[in-house]
């Protein structure tokens, strides 16, 4: 069985809503032969550079400075509780597309889940950038993909049209927006919901596939 996760790196409630998939991983029986695919979506698809996040925020959604803090604490408050050390303050917002690129090529490589989980980490609980190259490619060295290969996927447009692609098909599904999870084309789940949705959907999928 297939859990398609569609997510942008610089998603607080991805990394909160891929810990709580994680988590009904664990506790589900049958979840072992599970494949989790990462699935890229883009927020800021045509953003050209990149700007703090609290003036993106604050911009979008007509918030004064200290709503925006108390919005951003009440997510470190709840990544908190996933065992994730949030640390939004500093946070930079732009184009993710360069990220998801790397993700598809690390698929190849088997490595897309380290380096899923590598940016997530190091852009929430690290303050560091996900958007220059010299950024990313600190990420594919830390889980020991080649840098070199890395930096030609980079200086070039490869992978471009899976990230799109992925894009149009969450959208063909009624993804507006994400983490956006779908077990086997079936069964789907938008945003971070709560561990017993993300427990009894996957139940419900396992035994639909076992019965199939």
């Amino acid at each position: 069985m297939i859990v398609d996760v569609w997510s942008d790196v610089v998603c607080p409630w991805c990394f909160i809503g891929r810990r709580r998939l994680q988590k009904a991983l664990q506790a589900v029986a049958g979840s072992e032969k599970v494949v989790v695919r990462h699935r890229a979506f883009q927020l800021q698809p045509d953003a050209a550079g990149v700007m703090p996040t609290k003036e993106l925020l604050a911009k979008k959604y007509n918030l004064n400075p200290d709503q925006v803090e108390s919005s951003q604490a009440n997510v470190c408050s709840i990544a908190d509780g996933e065992g994730l050390c949030y640390d939004l303050s500093n946070t930079m917002s732009g184009n993710t597309g360069n990220a998801h690129r790397l993700l598809k090529w690390a698929e190849t490589q088997g490595k897309e889940a380290e380096l899923l989980e590598a940016m997530y980490s190091g852009y929430f609980e690290k303050s560091q950038g996900v958007f220059s190259d010299d950024e990313l490619l600190g990420f594919v060295a830390q889980v020991g993909l080649d840098q070199t290969q890395a930096k030609e996927i980079l200086d070039s447009k490869e992978y471009a049209d899976d990230v799109l692609q992925d894009q149009h098909l969450a959208q063909q599904l009624g993804a507006n927006g994400v983490p956006f999870f779908v077990f086997d084309m079936k069964y789907g789940i938008s945003g971070a919901q709560p561990q017993e949705v993300f427990n009894t959907t996957l139940e419900k999928a396992l035994e639909e596939s076992v019965t199939a």
